[in-house]
């Protein structure tokens, strides 16, 4: 309980005019960094950190702070409106998001993303206020061998993400590995498959793909069948009618402490609570056929899962000083510029401060949910423009985001490359969430299983010996034989009926 008087005495000091005003340039700002595709939370809040010279700590950290979880909302704009994630957590939105839009059902899914956004942040926000010590010590028991396997769970949700054909799950998921391999080998240091390109020295970037995949993919294929306009369905209404809310009530649940109880596990990055709440509502979903034809589950989960990782991956960073994703470790240094020290001494020597900042998340929440729904019949008004001149703007939107990366026309031909590869992959009928996932995971999961195999001198049975990784190895078999017994009992049903 001493907690929650720190927290009311934090929202003293956060509704002070000035800070309510930086709260709300910042999730004003970090929404259009979300929309702009290619910039993402990282690069948008490193971009505007020199806005905060001038300022005291505590509005300036305010600010960041609301830029950095307004992003993550904001990407969902494009996802469901054009298929172009503003950022790579964004991609799997646009798997049934974009569905909607086409159904009409543009309105309810930005709708039920503002919401399920607002709940899981809140609740991770919540979770940081009354259990961040517990939580971490938690976190503390995942060594190399715990990650691994937890990646191993990721990895194992790809059954999970077939629609009917296994076979080309696997083969998207295989492709998706073998990209990442690209680059510099993480521990002898030495360059793998780059054929003399120096701009492959760091492997592929992520946001280029899924831009390419998601963006311009859908681009060729609008292009070869464009009537004129993106879509020839009506928009209705943009309210979620009762069905729509009571089947994303479960999903934002389980994506809030999916978001959680990855975000205080260092190093898992925002995409991956994205991508496995979606695989665990299709999962636990009463009709996994009809994903991929625009499930509202598919937007409430991931969504939720998104925004509610935002606020968690805080609680490392308060409590131990360690930053969890980039974003979080350009706050840190946004922190350290302003003579704080994230850590344990941080809630002793700042404690003003750092309770100011935990209330300002529920504020900036709160103005999110406030700005963006009001705004929603704008966005959907997007989908109006005839698509000759969205296709212009998508595309211009699309070549300034990869080329913004790093300043390289590299970027823009690796996205044009992998838009090819999503305009075959739409015509194969191959799943593009598998690549995707494998893409993020792959590094992460090389990482963490050459350094357990370091620490047992080659011996793979450290992954059988720790309860905690043997544990989530056992799910994830679990996973794979559910799902793999689930597609097969599909297919032989559809043979039947033929």
């Amino acid at each position: 309980m001493e907690s929650l008087g720190f927290l009311i005495n934090g929202f003293s000091t956060a509704l002070q005019p000035t800070n309510l005003l930086f709260a709300l340039m910042g999730a004003i700002m970090g929404t259009l960094v979300g929309v702009l595709p290619g910039l993402g939370p990282a690069a948008g809040t490193a971009i505007l950190i020199p806005v905060t010279f001038v300022l005291e700590p505590t509005p300036a950290i305010i600010m960041l702070a609301a830029i950095y979880y307004g992003a993550m909302y904001g990407g969902t704009i494009t996802s469901v409106l054009i298929n172009t994630p503003g950022e790579a957590a964004s991609a799997i939105t646009c798997l049934e998001g974009y569905e909607m839009a086409k159904r009409g059902r543009a309105g309810a899914a930005l709708a039920i993303a503002a919401i399920g956004s607002f709940v899981g942040g809140n609740v991770a926000t919540l979770a940081l206020v009354l259990v961040a010590l517990p939580l971490t010590n938690l976190a503390l028991k995942f060594g190399a061998p715990e990650f691994f396997a937890m990646m191993i769970v990721g990895l194992s949700l790809v059954t999970s993400l077939a629609s009917s054909s296994l076979v080309r799950a696997l083969m998207s998921a295989v492709l998706g590995l073998l990209i990442a391999m690209v680059g510099i080998d993480p521990m002898t240091g030495t360059p793998r498959f780059i054929f003399g390109q120096v701009e492959l020295l760091d492997g592929f970037g992520i946001v280029p793909v899924v831009m390419g995949l998601f963006g311009l993919g859908e681009i060729f294929v609008n292009a070869q069948s464009s009537t004129g306009q993106l879509f020839d369905s009506k928009m209705s209404s943009l309210i979620p009618t009762k069905k729509e809310l009571k089947d994303s009530a479960m999903p934002i649940v389980r994506g809030t402490f999916i978001g959680i109880f990855l975000g205080f596990i260092p190093g898992v990055g925002n995409t991956v609570p994205a991508f496995m709440s979606y695989a665990a509502e299709k999962k636990f979903s009463k009709h996994p056929e009809k994903w991929g034809t625009g499930m509202i589950e598919g937007v409430a989960g991931p969504e939720t899962a998104n925004n509610s990782y935002a606020n968690a991956a805080l609680i490392p960073l308060f409590t131990l000083g360690v930053p969890s994703s980039p974003t979080i470790a350009v706050l840190m240094g946004a922190f350290m510029m302003n003579g704080l020290i994230p850590g344990p001494f941080l809630f002793k020597e700042h404690a003003e401060f750092v309770w100011a900042v935990i209330a300002s998340l529920y504020i900036g929440n709160a103005m999110l949910l406030i700005l963006n729904l009001p705004l929603i019949p704008m966005w959907v008004s997007i989908l109006r423009i005839p698509y000759p001149i969205l296709f212009a703007l998508i595309l211009l939107f699309c070549v300034l985001g990869a080329y913004s990366l790093n300043n390289s026309v590299f970027d823009i031909g690796v996205m044009t490359a992998f838009g090819v590869v999503g305009y075959m992959f739409r015509k194969l009928d191959i799943p593009m969430a598998p690549l995707v996932l494998t893409l993020i995971l792959a590094p992460l999961m090389e990482d963490a299983l050459r350094t357990s195999l370091d620490m047992s001198r080659g011996d793979f049975t450290i992954f059988f010996t720790r309860p905690i990784s043997a544990t989530l190895l056992a799910i994830s078999a679990v996973i794979v034989i559910t799902s793999t017994v689930g597609i097969m009992n599909a297919v032989r049903g559809e043979d039947t009926q033929v």
